[in-house]
């Protein structure tokens, strides 16, 4: 249980560069059980999920309320406003995921959420639809943040033979903010209960004051050691990991020794140059590379086109008020939820590779099914909603084992910054068009013209399911220095 340095000691807090660190910090971590503490990290970090379904069902439930007096906003408007928040996710992840591989995961856990509430609390007092396409583009930029920093940190925390599960129920609990979202849209639309005018603006005061709360949980959190040590701390990666350790053992656990194969040798340094990054990303790992963005793109194509526009295709094809949309979204949003917790086992058990195929593959499929149903008509909005609920509990599973898979397969210096790589990109091409096509698309009142976008979205996934089941990584049950060897190792 120790860490030791190698060559000039630098200060007594940080070790110099170029000194060599030798570390059983990744040993530690793994060798843990499933304790109190990692169901802490998952509250505290998983919440970020919930924030951000909580954001963008409220925008897609508020549709109706927001195209009436006094913002009015045309069908364009509102898949202006979907992009807005979803280029502000990807400049957010691609700025702050710099900084979180350079200054540290922790720092970034507030930046980003003190942006994020100050955001959409102004999000509520917007006052035509360029003021809020401002603040949803603040406001993504703080979510997007959030992604880069906290999918490093579960990486990172937690023990090898629970990361699969662990990571797609984090990246899943989207939705319980989705059905949170849906619930308050379904009550502030309500005109026996506040104001139309007013309750769509509450609603993002709330998710405001709800991001507040958060910050108090955040406190806790300790910095990534693995970052620590490989950044020169090796006294506070030490006490930050003995500190975990006797979480355990107060609890009356005994510890195994840790696996002396996971002692890793690495090099100081206080930041990765970016010509660095660009060599591992494109050269070294260009197999991974390509597997990401296949992944992100599809799964973010669709994700964002479907979901962001679906309150216009039940107002637009199926006359549902907008008060009314939320009910349609709560069943949406429980089979999404389910797909991750219920799925997430297989990916540390079957292996990463034919689970990815299986999950992108079955989306691929169902989704077609269901476009052709919707564009025959055969359902109401109830049964078209049921026929959703079905596509994407398996799609939902999909879109988190993306992150998952970009997330462990880079090196721990690049890690922040290749997550917000490929959400910008995968969220960029697949994202931000999403939305501004099939507002388009439903705007036109024709349903072969959508399920033509359809078409295109199961395209996308059936393509990343090949790619992912062939290139893919076998990263279950390895340690993250196996799986991606740090740059800086010695």
């Amino acid at each position: 249980m120790a860490t030791k340095v190698e060559g000039a000691a630098g200060t007594p807090e940080r070790a110099e560069v170029g000194s060599i660190v030798d570390t059983d910090i990744a040993g530690r971590l793994d060798r843990l059980p499933w304790g109190r503490f990692h169901v802490l990290v998952i509250v505290a970090l998983g919440i970020t999920w919930v924030l951000d379904g909580l954001e963008v069902t409220l925008a897609g439930s508020l549709v109706g309320a927001l195209r009436q007096p006094p913002m009015a906003f045309s069908e364009f408007d509102v898949g202006l406003a979907a992009s807005s928040y979803l280029v502000g996710a990807v400049t957010g992840a691609v700025g702050f995921g710099w900084l979180t591989d350079r200054i540290g995961r922790k720092k970034l856990f507030f930046i980003t959420l003190a942006l994020y509430l100050c955001a959409t609390a102004a999000t509520g007092l917007s006052w035509n639809i360029y003021s809020f396409c401002l603040f949803r583009f603040l406001t993504g930029a703080g979510i997007g943040g959030e992604y880069t920093a906290i999918n490093s940190t579960i990486q990172e925390l937690v023990p090898a033979n629970a990361r699969g599960w662990t990571n797609l129920v984090i990246n899943g609990s989207f939705w319980i903010g989705a059905a949170l979202g849906s619930f308050m849209s379904i009550v502030l639309l309500r005109p026996e209960v506040i104001d139309p005018a007013w309750g769509w603006r509450v609603a993002f005061f709330t998710g405001g004051a709800i991001g507040l709360v958060i910050l108090l949980l955040r406190t806790w959190i300790p910095e990534s050691p693995r970052w620590l040590a490989t950044h020169g701390y090796t006294a506070e990666a030490d006490r930050v990991v003995s500190g975990i350790e006797k979480r355990f053992t107060d609890q009356g656990v005994t510890l195994p020794p840790p696996d002396p194969k996971k002692h890793t040798r690495i090099r100081v340094r206080h930041h990765t140059p970016l010509s660095e990054v660009a060599k591992a990303m494109f050269v070294d790992s260009r197999k991974q590379t390509l597997v990401g963005l296949c992944l992100m793109i599809g799964q973010a194509f669709f994700y964002n086109a479907l979901f962001f526009t679906y309150a216009l295709v039940l107002e637009r094809f199926y006359d549902v008020p907008g008060g009314n949309v939320g009910w349609y979204l709560l069943p949406f949003a429980l089979g999404s939820f389910l797909g991750p917790v219920v799925l997430g086992r297989f990916f540390d058990t079957v292996g990463r590779r034919p689970m990815i195929a299986f999950t992108y593959g079955i989306s691929a499929l169902l989704l077609v099914g269901a476009g052709w149903l919707f564009q025959i008509g055969v359902f109401g909005p109830v049964g078209q909603t049921v026929v959703w609920m079905v596509v994407f509990f398996f799609a939902s599973a999909a879109a988190s084992s993306a992150y998952l898979t970009v997330a462990e397969t880079f090196p721990l210096e690049i890690r922040a910054l290749a997550i917000a790589a490929f959400y910008a990109i995968g969220t960029g091409v697949g994202g931000v068009s999403g939305p501004l096509l099939f507002g388009t698309l439903v705007e036109s009142g024709s349903r072969e013209y959508v399920f033509g976008g359809y078409l295109l979205g199961a395209a996308l996934m059936a393509v990343a399911a090949v790619v992912g089941g062939v290139w893919g990584t076998a990263a279950e049950g390895r340690s993250l220095e196996d799986v991606s060897k740090p740059l800086a190792s010695a």
